[in-house]
């Protein structure tokens, strides 16, 4: 299987935009340079909603919820991504809490994801995150379960936002092979082309990037437009 082009690297990509200091003007920045570059989304806080995407553009948009720590209850998040989607949001990426994940409680992570699921219904796509280096492979294997007998479209490794770290490809590929109907989104330090065709080559079908830019002209090849590159 030949690796993935720039411009399918760039399809994958959630550009990111998640700092608490951003601003409705740095998302303007980030929607023209998202369209620029090709991504298939912008990822920004609920906050920063609603985003103009430009006409003709198939940009979408996503959205954070429960944010970065996952330890509000599902009542908050399930609101949060109602209003989210009522706002114009395309996506939703959900974090669960870790809490419960490593005190074995699926059950309690299943619920917590159904609840988002029900405020946020298809064809909103509905992302779990669920910060992969903080579990263990067994635990990565039990929340991944419980997003797909949610309604879990992804599940997706990070924040972020997390000391334990990000994206690894183990984890990836653990996700995928767990969950082989979800799709998964590799986030957290995917920073060059190389991490990028590595996380796809362990199953990632999205990609969350703050530094789009940069990594998609990491390997000296510099994108030029959506359009041809």
């Amino acid at each position: 299987m030949s690796e993935p082009s720039i411009t399918q690297v760039a399809r994958a990509i959630d550009h990111t935009l998640l700092k608490p200091e951003a601003t409705h003007a740095d998302v303007e920045a980030l929607v023209a340079e998202a369209v620029e570059l090709g991504t298939y989304s912008v990822c920004v806080s609920p906050s920063m909603l609603p985003v103009a995407v430009p006409e003709g553009s198939d940009l979408k948009v996503a959205v954070v919820c429960g944010f970065p720590s996952g330890k509000h209850t599902s009542a908050v998040k399930a609101a949060e991504a109602a209003e989210s989607v009522a706002l114009g949001a395309d996506e939703i990426d959900m974090v669960i809490d870790v809490g419960a994940a490593k005190e074995g409680r699926y059950d309690a992570v299943e619920a917590d994801i159904a609840a988002v699921r029900a405020a946020a219904p298809a064809p909103t796509v509905l992302k779990v995150i669920i910060e992969s280096a903080a579990l263990t492979d067994d635990e990565i294997v039990g929340v991944c379960r419980a997003a797909a007998a949610a309604g879990a479209d992804f599940v997706k490794t990070s924040t972020g936002f997390h000391p334990s770290g990000g994206a690894s490809e183990h984890a990836v590929r653990l996700m995928a092979q767990t969950v082989p109907d979800l799709q998964v989104k590799a986030s957290g330090g995917v920073r060059t082309l190389d991490q990028a065709r590595a996380m796809i080559a362990a199953g990632a079908t999205r990609l969350g990037v703050s530094g789009s830019r940069a990594l998609l002209s990491s390997d000296g090849d510099r994108p030029t437009g959506s359009a041809g590159y």
